[in-house]
């Protein structure tokens, strides 16, 4: 009897349906507010991950030149 009372409350389960737009009616605000917030965290994040990208791609840029001066000022034994 309890295996089966678990399989039953296993396979009804479901996961809440619940969005963000509803913080914003606690607050008394509407539903604008959220995705207003949920548009500035995403923006602040696509910022962070180009500013990331561009110091990456700059670092590497600086490490092939260093890497190049090595070899140009290796002298070439004859």
């Amino acid at each position: 009897m309890r295996s089966a009372l678990t399989l039953i409350l296993l396979l009804t389960a479901n996961a809440a349906s619940a969005h963000v737009g509803h913080l914003g009616e606690m607050a008394g605000h509407d539903h604008w507010v959220a995705g207003a917030a949920l548009g500035l965290a995403i923006l602040l994040g696509l910022r962070e991950a180009l500013k990331a990208r561009k110091e990456n791609a700059e670092k590497a840029s600086k490490e092939a030149e260093e890497a190049e001066e090595e070899v140009e000022g290796e002298e070439v034994p004859a």
